[in-house]
């Protein structure tokens, strides 16, 4: 099992973590925000925090008994309704739009750049011109930008209008073009693709623990997950081609997510699985998602 956490990255640090919130430099601006994993004590104390912290997110966070992310609101200085920060891996050069949203996300997740690198190298590495790639529950499309830089003929699926759209931003700023949007339930888009006969060379899915589709259908990770991966097999070309799957759910392990690949898929040549980190200036390492990774 590997543990992986981002390289030296210039435009994001995570500055500290603990008391079931982290502290976070996008670029000039430090961010304050609730993160329930960090059940440790902090390496600084409230007096360093308030002092680097441009912002705070206040209320809310998690999730309410009807399945929802519970809203709230950041509080103090005034930010730029959105900045971009940069990110680069060999050749692949990236710009994402950065933003606050009233559910404590910012528009990027930087401890998935190990998987934008893997995305990457996957897609230089396969034997194919302009290989196809679909990006499932794709978010604002940091993996589907890396598959893009790679040269693949990307194909991004969200439910969430808003989002694709920020999506696009980040491609238009990332000075990129020619990325396929669709915006549909994922689960509705991959049964069609299984019954056309669709095939792709790579496959990214980073499914929530519950969401909902276009026409309202409820996602439910631990029950539509089997069924997800089964059709993901379907289309998913037997040779010259790879699988990332990205899991966020408290409840499931690197294990679970690497059992789960491993019980449906076969012929792969390589297979490596983990939990995606970051690590704080203490040296305190904050664990946010488990992978498993496929290459045929």
């Amino acid at each position: 099992m590997q543990i992986l956490s981002p390289q030296q990255w210039a435009d994001y640090e995570l500055i500290d973590c603990g008391g079931f919130e982290k502290l976070e430099r996008f670029d000039k601006y430090v961010l304050r925000r609730p993160e329930p994993k960090a059940v440790w004590a902090k390496s600084m104390n409230e007096r360093q925090w308030n002092q680097l912290a441009d912002t705070t997110f206040t209320t809310g966070a998690g999730f309410n008994k009807s399945g929802k992310e519970d809203a709230g609101a950041w509080t103090g200085k005034a930010l730029p309704e959105q900045w971009a920060v940069q990110y680069r891996y060999k050749n692949l050069k990236m710009r994402m739009n950065i933003a606050l949203t009233s559910f404590k996300h910012v528009g990027i997740f930087p401890e998935q750049s190990p998987n934008w690198n893997y995305i990457y190298d996957s897609v230089l590495a396969l034997p194919l011109q302009n290989p196809r790639i679909l990006n499932l529950f794709a978010y604002t499309g940091a993996a589907s930008l890396a598959a893009k830089a790679a040269g693949a003929d990307v194909t991004h699926l969200d439910s969430v209008r808003q989002v694709v759209s920020w999506a696009r931003r980040n491609m238009e700023t990332s000075g990129m073009d020619n990325v396929r949007w669709v915006i549909d339930d994922a689960l509705k888009f991959v049964r069609r693709e299984a019954r056309r006969g669709s095939r792709y060379a790579g496959i990214i899915l980073d499914p929530p623990a519950y969401g909902h589709g276009t026409g309202g259908e409820k996602w439910k990770l631990d029950d539509n997950i089997l069924e997800m991966m089964n059709l993901c097999k379907d289309i998913l070309a037997p040779q010259n081609s790879f699988l990332v799957l990205n899991l966020y759910s408290n409840g499931f392990s690197a294990i679970v997510a690497d059992t789960l690949v491993a019980s449906i898929f076969e012929g792969y040549r390589e297979k490596t699985f983990g939990e995606l980190t970051l690590c704080d200036r203490f040296n305190k390492q904050l664990p946010l998602s488990v992978f498993s990774r496929l290459r045929f």
